[in-house]
């Protein structure tokens, strides 16, 4: 194992272990249920926007480490970020762990989310590293503020 993967692995684990962001937000703007039936995974991610910007983001639930680092990454991530940063943020996050951008990608500006790049080698996990992001994402670009729950079952993009 390169010691870059090892290092990876390392921050993979300690998301799971200390997860950053876990709490709910009383009064949230937008929150949004992520369920994966096929492993379990389920969060429950909590997002307050002001002015076109993430002034607060959060998650609760349970799954396995690469779906709850994935989670601890995201909202760490996205937080003061604006809206049209975070789905630039998300199309690339989308695209490395799916592996459309090829083999090797450049993660550098994915900062510590490039940890999971390497699950576009495990078609099964994509959907874990995946999940929080796609509830994330569709409640931000949802027109009403009631709360949804996304519900993803394939193991494909």
């Amino acid at each position: 194992m390169s010691a870059i993967n090892e290092l990876y692995q390392q921050l993979i684990l300690e998301h799971n272990k200390s997860p950053r962001n876990f709490r709910t937000i009383e009064h949230a703007d937008k929150t949004v249920e992520g369920y994966n039936p096929l492993c379990g995974d389920h969060y429950t991610i909590y997002l307050n926007v002001k002015d076109n910007r993430i002034a607060d983001a959060s998650f609760q639930g349970a799954g396995c480490a690469i779906s709850k680092a994935s989670a601890s990454m995201m909202t760490s991530a996205i937080k003061g970020a604006t809206v049209e940063e975070v789905e630039s943020l998300f199309q690339k996050f989308h695209a490395v762990v799916t592996g459309k951008m090829g083999p090797d990608p450049d993660v550098e500006d994915l900062g510590s989310l490039g940890a999971l790049a390497g699950v576009a080698e495990f078609p099964a996990r994509i959907k874990c590293a995946s999940l929080a992001w796609h509830a994330m994402h569709s409640v931000l670009h949802e027109m009403n503020d009631s709360p949804k729950t996304i519900v993803t079952s394939d193991t494909t993009e």
